[in-house]
């Protein structure tokens, strides 16, 4: 497992949030990221039902929203229409880094409509999230769980800098293995 960590410098979170804006200003300039409103959970629920093959029930979605609405985040598209999100939670656990109990932000779930995926979209609801989990909820650290064959999505949080630090088997429905993957914060 020792090839999966993340061996270059690990970006700080600020610099994530500038290179966010970077790469939405070059890509996405019409298209904007904004926390989630309370009305804006039917259409997460929509784009989670049509972008990833796992499901939750309603109320989860406006649980997490009521509870750390400031790690909750949209994408939404030039004609308004909400396109992607992020919600978190917060977590009281044993750290990856630091085996003491934490706070740790726990990147919950995270989807983009297929017809705007290639817009740095999900680079910036990553970087906000993880932005507010720090500051909003001063947690210490970030984990993830992610399909071991969505290997666009391990790039995209291996270069946020999160890196492998256990392989979960059998953690999906159909029996697939997630990699556990965190970064301090």
């Amino acid at each position: 497992m020792d090839d999966l960590k993340t061996e270059t410098k690990r970006p700080s979170i600020e610099e994530i949030l500038e290179e966010a804006k970077k790469r939405l200003a070059a890509e996405a300039a019409d298209y904007t990221i904004r926390p989630a409103t309370r009305e804006d959970i039917k259409s997460v629920i929509e784009i989670n039902m049509v972008s990833l093959p796992e499901h939750y029930p309603d109320e989860f979605f406006y649980e997490l929203y009521e509870h750390y609405g400031k790690a909750f985040y949209v994408a939404v598209d030039p004609s308004g229409r909400v396109v992607g999100y992020i919600m978190n939670r917060v977590e009281w656990k044993p750290g990856f880094f630091r085996h003491f109990i934490i706070r740790s932000g726990h990147v919950v779930s995270i989807a983009v409509l297929k017809e705007h995926r290639g817009k740095s979209l999900g680079f910036a609801l990553m970087a906000h999230g993880i932005h507010s989990m720090k500051n909003n909820y001063k947690c210490e650290e970030t984990y993830l769980e992610v399909r071991v064959s969505n290997q666009p999505a391990i790039n995209l949080y291996r270069k946020l800098g999160y890196e492998v630090v256990k392989v979960a088997r059998g953690y999906y429905l159909d029996g697939e293995d997630a990699y556990v993957m965190a970064r301090p914060l």
